[in-house]
């Protein structure tokens, strides 16, 4: 069974966390907060759970009147400034939450240069999709207050965090189990969250997650589902993967959607091949690709299907079939249809 050391705490937050969340977690805690705090990162996940942990630590009353939610890219600064300079009504703060502003990416010099001399009273809580760290705004919120940032979870994490969640409910799962299920999910936290109460509630009763039990009730992403097809075409298995490509037609899938996926595992399989050609190792290749361990394994798997010289082909064509489509030479789901047929057909002996 899956190893649980080191999971998640309680609420289901990670307790190996960087210095950034542990600094964090103590203003928190002991309700000594700084001027300002910048929360970014691409685990959209942990970002969320830590901003409404600090918001209510920050505002633990939901006092309407001395908080304020700025969200956007249209927010009008010297607005906002005349609001963080209005003292807090019969409170000790003023908080001010501002998300996905684009301040941390586009120049917002007048806020930058506000930021320097805070009121004691104001709390300023930004959370950003983008961020880049040369920017004043970074700079100013560095000087002023704290920065964290969540970045995505490795493979390892996330089958830690997942068993941990499940050994809480009385669950235990193999560690194949756990790659099956992730892959699935995908590395999304939210995703494998949602995913893991359903499992969760339908194994009710029982002590061992099986393989049975997510293949029957967990949802596989799209992009998933698109690997699932070309497993089955590197498979030859031409029925399977035109069954999988009509269904992803019925559940409203762009056929250009599927193109574009379709050719990004290919290339991923060319990478992979060439890489492991070198002498490059599974870890080597995850991280060059961008994708946890067991992923790359998986493609690698695939990638043995087809030479190198097959695989350079089959991204020329994937590039010909999308100017054929916006051209008008070639209708875009027979497009895919005619690809999967290509390279799932038995070769020649």
């Amino acid at each position: 069974m899956l190893s649980v050391d080191g999971i998640p705490s309680e609420n289901g937050i990670f307790q190996e966390v960087s210095q950034e969340v542990k600094n964090l977690q103590e203003n928190i805690k002991t309700g000594k907060f700084k001027n300002a705090y910048l929360l970014f990162g691409e685990e959209a996940y942990l970002k969320i759970q830590y901003k409404e942990k600090l918001i209510h630590a920050l505002n633990p009353d939901d006092d309407t009147m001395n908080f304020t939610k700025y969200e956007g890219k249209g927010i009008e600064v010297r607005e906002m400034i005349d609001l963080c300079e209005t003292m807090p009504f019969f409170a000790d703060h003023r908080v001010v939450l501002v998300e996905n502003s684009g301040f941390f990416k586009n120049k917002c010099d007048e806020l930058a240069d506000y930021m320097k001399t805070l009121p004691d009273y104001l709390r300023l809580v930004f959370v950003e999709e983008e961020v880049d760290k040369r920017s004043r705004m970074y700079k100013a919120v560095k000087n002023c207050g704290r920065i964290v940032e969540f970045a995505k979870q490795d493979e390892k994490t996330l089958m830690r965090w997942a068993a941990g969640i499940l050994a809480r409910e009385g669950r235990k799962i193999t560690t194949r189990d756990m790659e099956l299920f992730l892959t699935k999910t995908g590395t999304d936290m939210g995703n494998i969250r949602m995913e893991l109460e359903k499992l969760i509630t339908y194994t009710m009763g029982q002590d061992i997650v099986t393989r049975e039990d997510i293949e029957e009730i967990c949802t596989t992403r799209t992009e998933n589902k698109i690997f699932d097809m070309v497993r089955a075409v590197t498979e030859r298995n031409q029925r399977r993967a035109l069954d999988l490509y009509n269904d992803l037609l019925t559940l409203r899938e762009p056929p250009m959607r599927i193109l574009f996926l379709l050719s990004k595992q290919f290339r991923q399989m060319c990478l992979a091949k060439k890489m492991a050609g070198e002498g490059a190792s599974q870890n080597e290749i995850a991280t060059r690709l961008g994708v946890p361990s067991f992923v790359a394994r998986n493609i690698l798997a695939c990638a043995r299907a087809y030479s190198v010289e097959e695989l350079e082909q089959a991204e020329e064509d994937f590039v010909d079939a999308e100017e054929a489509v916006k051209t008008g030479r070639l209708q875009d789901v027979l497009s895919v249809e005619l690809l999967i047929v290509k390279y799932s057909t038995e070769r020649k002996r």
